[in-house]
């Protein structure tokens, strides 16, 4: 990957750059650059705060020099090892260090929490020794036995100042956090501007320590994404090092998501979300690319928004660009990208794309039943499958989601309208999970933005094999979480023709929950602004084909209030509408 450093901070975040090795002791670790730099860094932020842990030093905290810390380095060598009343005579001057040992403990515990609010990486560059061959024994060499070792020093060195084992031991993740293997692998790149992207590394295993928590700098989304003419790729400057590539299955395409370093923790997510892709499914044509976190001002005044793609006609490819910028550093910009990308590629082989959750249900006694909830962000989709399978525990056989947010139909040879998914994962809101509706899946999840508006988790909700498989369509409904219940508006209300239904879809009426910008009741053409609405001549086309299907083959259309959107109802809405959805499956009687 031609690294020079072994490790690198970007904002909040700790890179290191390792082959298939840590640290092997505690006096390697304590003698390491990197932690010379973490204690230099340490002392410089309590410099900052005039810290009264700096009296540690014995002297005034604008003297505290690099001598002084290589003396405290040198300290906690021998600390590692033996009791405090080794440190003066082992150490010159070691002594105005355990004058005090309660404040030498503070400073040792700031130092580890300190250490600890970095999120941290491990890459492990596998260039020429394919220790993607051996990934097990690889993250066991690196994130484990780093795990291990910090957690050893820190008890070690806090035992010998105290005399006393602590009582009660916790095993947080005291090293990194994530860790990938990567290497640069040659894949059908077009030729030209693109393949300045083969000398970046390519993921092909990820290890992380779940529930993560992760701050990135956003916490909602903003506008939509722009198709321009122009490929800014040739203007692009790339330096490898920077750059992780992330080779997602999206659906059935493959696309190759390039993470700079800035975003590393929105990147690497995505193995929640998006399965990664083999060496086999490499060998397919490439579908699309995505640069995610573009340095500079090259993507400024492309377009209202700098969140832009182009369809590269010439090489049969779509590419797409994201700022690097804060405001951008949110996982919804990378997500709704990548689908936006799915969503375009799939209509150009005319198929129907869909912003809607898709479930297969078998309920005791009846037959399977592939259901689609059409509905924008916060309109209840998940919220109601949730409380679905809650409420109907003890009469569902099985529940198989195929799709959480996006995914596609498609028409089979005998005419029948079949359902496709994109992602293995959901981009949940915690804020609307009320107690029971959670996926069971927390201790697999990433969780973003905890203490926000809008806080999310990442977490896996079902298989590959589910996703791409097809599944006969036996339901269209469109979540309508604005509107009250009356005897002109039911919970579930049939659509009569394919015109009255394509009006409905195509209104896309909605009540933002807080999730974008956006505030109030809104409309999107069919509630898909990633792809329809910047191919709408032939989405319209599409969907018109769809909707006359879909009532020449007796699948029911119709609207599904789920009250979401309407104050006092969030919880309860949702769970009505699950009931509802229950019993007319259970009876196999659709209402006229």
């Amino acid at each position: 990957m031609g690294l020079r450093e072994p490790f690198k901070f970007v904002n909040k975040k700790v890179i290191m750059f390792l082959r298939d090795r840590v640290c092997e002791s505690p006096e390697e670790l304590i003698s390491s650059e990197l932690f010379s730099e973490i204690l230099s860094r340490f002392i410089a932020d309590l410099k900052h705060k005039e810290s009264p842990l700096l009296e540690v030093f014995g002297k005034p905290i604008p003297d505290i020099g690099q001598p002084d810390i290589q003396e405290l380095i040198r300290v906690f060598q021998v600390l590692d090892k033996m009791a405090l009343e080794a440190v003066p005579k082992l150490v010159e001057q070691g002594e105005r260090f355990t004058g005090n040992p309660s404040l030498l403990l503070a400073f040792v515990e700031g130092l580890y929490n300190y250490w600890r609010q970095f999120e941290r990486y491990i890459v492990c560059d596998s260039t020429g020794d394919r220790l993607d061959q051996r990934p097990y024994r690889t993250f066991n060499s690196t994130i484990e036995s780093l795990t291990h070792l910090v957690r050893q020093t820190y008890r070690d060195v806090e035992e010998n100042i105290t005399g006393q084992h602590p009582s009660i031991y916790r095993q947080v993740r005291a090293g990194a956090e994530m860790a990938v293997i990567a290497l640069p692998k040659d894949v059908g790149l077009p030729r030209g501007s693109y393949q300045k992207l083969r000398h970046v590394p390519m993921i092909r295993q990820i290890l992380l320590y779940p529930p993560l928590l992760l701050n990135p700098p956003m916490n909602k989304r903003t506008g939509k994404f722009e198709r321009i003419v122009r490929n800014p790729m040739d203007q692009i400057d790339i330096s490898p090092e920077e750059w992780l590539c992330y080779p997602a299955k999206v659906g059935p395409l493959l696309v190759l998501v390039y993470i700079h370093e800035k975003f590393y923790e929105l990147g690497l997510s995505m193995c929640n979300l998006f399965e990664l892709a083999d060496d086999e499914f490499l060998g397919r044509p490439i579908d699309a690319v995505f640069l995610f976190g573009v340095p500079g001002n090259v993507l400024d005044g492309l377009a209202s928004m700098p969140t832009v793609f182009c369809d590269d006609l010439e090489n049969n490819i779509l590419a797409a660009f994201c700022p690097n910028h804060d405001q951008f550093g949110y996982f919804g910009y990378l997500k709704k990208m990548i689908l936006t990308l799915h969503n375009i590629k799939i209509m150009k082989d005319g198929k129907m794309p869909f912003h809607g959750a898709m479930v297969r249900i078998m309920i005791k006694g009846t037959r399977p039943v592939t259901v689609l909830i059409v509905g924008d962000t916060g309109a209840g989709k998940s919220e109601t499958l949730e409380a679905f399978r809650v409420i109907g525990e003890d009469r569902i056989e099985e529940m198989i989601v195929i799709a959480d947010d996006m995914g596609s139909l498609d028409i089979d040879r005998n005419g029948i309208v079949m359902g496709y998914g994109t992602e293995i994962g959901a981009f949940v809101r915690l804020d609307d999970l009320q107690p029971g509706y959670a996926f069971g899946q927390l201790d697999r999840s990433i969780i973003m933005n905890p203490s926000q508006v809008n806080a999310r988790t990442v977490l896996p909700v079902t298989t590959y094999e589910h996703v791409i498989k097809g599944y006969p369509l036996d339901m269209v409904l469109y979540a309508n979480s604005y509107e009250e219940l009356d005897e002109e508006h039911p919970i579930i209300e049939r659509l009569s023709t394919p015109d009255t239904a394509l009006h409905v879809f195509r209104e896309g009426t909605a009540m933002s929950k807080g999730t974008t910008t956006s505030t109030g009741l809104v409309h999107t053409y069919f509630v898909n602004i990633f792809g329809p609405v910047q191919y709408k001549i032939i989405h319209e086309e599409i969907a018109k084909r769809f909707f006359e299907t879909f009532f020449e083959k007796k699948v029911f259309v119709g609207q599904f209030r789920t009250r979401l959107g309407i104050p006092g109802w969030e919880r309860q809405g949702p769970e009505e509408a699950a009931r509802t959805l229950l019993e007319m499956i259970s009876r196999e009687k659709w209402p006229e």
